[in-house]
């Protein structure tokens, strides 16, 4: 009987072409952009995880805030260096993190620590080389910097612990740099570079080149000739002229194997004690694995509130669906009433309508899964992010738009069961 009534179905489709396709426009429309914005939901999210993971998801940022300033509740909070105070005070240097703090956090974890990556920002400035030039910006660090970061040298070596210590005036630049101050040369270790920064000129000696890699959602509209590269050298240098040798934030790096988020939990737990002293500033503790699922789950819940949105045209086309039906019956009055005066019961002629209005909500799901698909991979091609699909929400999708099909197609299927036989047979 089931397939009997399939067939019904279909062959009533193709007696309306034009009738159904329209009346599937509504489904179609609906899953097609249900499908869309959930792909490419997921492709940014996906891909914001993957660029986030690059900054490595074993780091732990331990930053200097003032206590009021600080919330610990907030899962997007990252220490910034440039804002520690909602009043706009300034921490003095006895509330800031001490290389001899540093030590005593690293011997009270000996085996949870893999390094303390320090960085410190050294303004923007210039290469020249004759002609050539190179826009840089320059970043002071140490040798754990590397474990903390994603850089990929391409010869020579990065900062070493000996470079700190001496103060030297090595430096690692980036591949982009080496081509716009030296065109032509490929190796340029122990070249020493002209720094112009205003009113002061350094000589630098290059130690190392690493790979220049652009951040997937932080692509540089700018040209080659004129790109900003970092520029790193010993934060010992670096911090040479500056008048606060402390650190306001730090990035520690967690041993393999160690579970960052408990690890994280330990080190704030530590850093309270240390601070218990202080009224006005704390050390906040917080890592990207936090960060990254607070983030997934935040453009998950968009992409959801906007496929909801989507969800209205699926109510409309239902509606489509259950007017249609509605005629359907008007103009099969006389057919139900054959059927039922040959034998057919109410359930025969429900169940005929229902499968009828289920058969035109799932070709309209499969036709907008389809067109959805398309849309949402042509997006992500556009954008760059790879392309995610999800098996749960396709499969999803289509069941919704049949059970939206049943929904409103009930209600007419109702209406000819109860048909009384000797009036549909008397309907002209």
């Amino acid at each position: 009987m089931i397939w009997e009534n399939v067939v019904l179905a279909i062959s009533s489709l193709k007696s309306n072409k034009m009738r159904s396709l329209l009346t599937m426009l509504g489904i179609i429309i609906g899953i097609m952009s249900i499908i869309a914005i959930v792909i490419i939901g997921d492709a940014m999210s996906a891909s914001v995880s993957d660029s986030l993971s690059i900054l490595g998801t074993s780091n732990i940022t331990v930053g200097v805030r003032e206590r009021s300033f600080v919330d610990p509740d907030n899962p997007f909070y990252v220490p910034n260096p440039r804002r520690v105070s909602s009043s706009g005070r300034r921490p003095e240097s006895v509330d800031l993190l001490s290389d001899r703090m540093i030590e005593d956090m690293r011997a009270n974890f000996p085996t949870d620590v893999a390094g303390v990556s320090l960085s410190h920002s050294g303004g923007s400035a210039q290469a020249r080389n004759g002609d050539d030039y190179a826009n840089i910006s320059i970043n002071g660090a140490n040798a754990d910097y590397t474990k903390a970061n994603n850089i990929t040298m391409v010869s020579g070596t990065f900062i070493s612990e000996d470079d700190v210590t001496g103060w030297s005036n090595s430096a690692v630049v980036s591949d982009r740099f080496v081509k716009n101050l030296f065109p032509g040369e490929a190796d340029v270790i122990g070249k020493q570079v002209r720094i112009y920064r205003p009113n002061v000129v350094e000589l630098y000696t290059i130690v190392g080149v690493y790979l220049y890699e652009e951040m997937d959602f932080m692509g540089s509209t700018v040209s080659d000739r004129d790109l900003v590269t970092t520029f790193h050298i010993p934060i010992s240098t670096a911090k040479q002229d500056a008048a606060e040798k402390n650190h306001v934030s730090i990035t520690v790096i967690g041993a393999p194997g160690v579970d960052v988020n408990e690890l994280t939990a330990r080190l704030q737990n530590y850093f309270d004690g240390v601070y218990a002293g202080n009224s006005d500033w704390r050390a906040n503790v917080s890592n990207l694995t936090s960060m990254m699922d607070a983030v997934s789950e935040a453009m998950g819940s968009i992409s959801m509130a906007i496929a909801f949105i989507a969800s209205i045209s699926l109510l409309v086309g239902g509606i489509g669906v259950m007017n249609i039906m509605l005629v359907s019956v008007t103009e099969r009055t006389r057919e139900i009433g054959v059927r039922k005066a040959l034998g057919a019961k109410n359930f025969h002629i429900r169940f005929q309508f229902v499968t009828e209005a289920l058969i035109i909500a799932a070709i309209g799901g499969v036709i907008g899964l389809i067109l959805g698909i398309v849309l949402g991979a042509s997006a992500t091609t556009l954008f760059e992010v790879p392309l995610v699909i999800s098996p749960l929400t396709t499969a999803g999708s289509v069941l919704f738009s049949m059970f939206i099909g049943v929904f409103f197609g009930l209600y007419p299927a109702n209406k000819a069961a109860k048909l009384d036989p000797i009036d549909a047979l008397r309907y002209e």
